[in-house]
């Protein structure tokens, strides 16, 4: 006997047996299989937990770094690079120092600096003696007025001064020494206002840049999302807001946040999701695929697809009885890959048939089931 014969031959067994099954009357759409019927069938049975879910399709997806996890350093002051602190794709800390700027203008402002803290200093000493002698009547109230608005102005300029210098970049502890000591400094050190990863190093040792060049870029990527690219005609199976995703072939999860109101060429709107977990195992730039959860259309039951068979234009799972099955009708609200999520009249505890449901259905259509 060839090997199709033995095929259909056991098919035709299967069926033959399933069909005598259907020996016992019960009520409609109920027929009886005992233990050893179904050991013999080969059906296997899946319990019914509670209402759930089922993991959404898979649509290709582009890590996104948040802009507002990212600063790009630039340059306070025209100069020349005299070093190089980082690397490319290096973590930094806060405060940590990043490269060393030559600049000509650094001593100028100092030189201003120097200037203006020594009027200041002149202006404050002039100001007490024209108060004393004020006090004692030897010059009028008018010339300690005049020291004490000549003192106001000399402080503006020490203040202007030290801020210039606070906005190139100079530490407070530098410029104290600078306005006190007269102790200037030949290069500045440019630091890192947050921590990150370096991104992009936009610049060589002995370069040469002029004021507000981009110097570095660092990027924060504890933070991520996913651009999740959806095809037009799925939107509406997805929830927008607070919709489960999760990375294939990566451990990491993230919740959606907005649905893009453009539609590019290729038909598809931009679903944005937080990354919630695995953030350290994603890149970037990097494209992933993202399985994106249906959205929440009510209660429904997540079971196999071989546990649904059609007749005609409805859909039935086999639920356990003490004598038999029951054949079920249900509605069919999802579908992704193995998984279906359905809604009938299914109760907790109960058990339906996840394999062998062929031989099922042909027992109940021998019995004379539903149409």
């Amino acid at each position: 006997m060839s090997y199709q014969s033995s095929l259909w031959t056991r098919a035709c067994c299967v069926t033959a047996f399933a069909f005598s099954l259907s020996a016992v009357a019960l009520a409609a759409d109920e027929f009886a299989v005992s233990a050893a019927q179904m050991q013999a069938l080969g059906v296997q049975l899946q319990r019914l937990d509670k209402p759930a879910s089922i993991p959404g399709m898979t649509y290709p997806a582009r890590v996104v770094l948040p802009p507002s996890q990212e600063y790009v350093v630039s340059a306070p002051l025209a100069g020349v690079v005299d070093q190089l602190l980082v690397g490319q794709n290096e973590a930094v800390k806060p405060g940590q120092a990043l490269l060393r700027l030559a600049s000509p203008e650094l001593g100028e402002q100092q030189l201003k600096l120097m200037e203006a803290a020594s009027r200041n200093r002149l202006a404050q000493r002039t100001l007490q003696r024209e108060k004393q002698l004020a006090a004692e009547g030897i010059v009028p109230d008018r010339r300690a007025q005049d020291a004490e608005i000549a003192a106001a102005e000399d402080q503006a300029r020490l203040r202007q001064a030290e801020a210039a210098l606070r906005l190139a970049g100079l530490d407070a502890a530098s410029i104290r020494r600078v306005a006190e000591d007269g102790a200037m400094q030949d290069a500045l050190v440019i630091r890192a206002r947050a921590g990150g990863i370096v991104t992009d190093l936009g610049i060589n040792p002995g370069q040469r840049v002029q004021q507000s060049d981009p110097l570095v870029r660092i990027a924060d990527t504890r933070k991520l999302w996913l651009d999740i690219q959806l095809p037009v005609q799925r939107q509406s199976q997805v929830t927008a807001r607070g919709g489960q995703v999760s990375v294939v072939g990566r451990d990491a999860d993230a919740v959606t946040t907005s649905l893009g109101t453009t539609v590019s060429d290729s038909q598809t709107v931009v679903l944005r999701a937080e990354v919630t977990r695995g953030t350290a195992l994603l890149r970037p730039g990097e494209f992933v695929q993202a399985q994106v959860a249906f959205a929440a259309g009510g209660e429904g039951w997540a079971v196999p697809v071989a546990a649904v068979v059609r007749q005609g234009d409805k859909a039935y799972v086999f639920v356990r009885t003490d004598k038999g099955f029951v054949a079920t009708p249900v509605d069919v609200l999802d579908s992704a890959g193995q998984a279906l999520r359905v809604k009938g009249a299914l109760r907790p505890g109960q058990e339906i048939a996840v394999t062998s449901v062929i031989g099922l259905k042909a027992a109940w259509l021998g019995k004379g089931g539903s149409n």
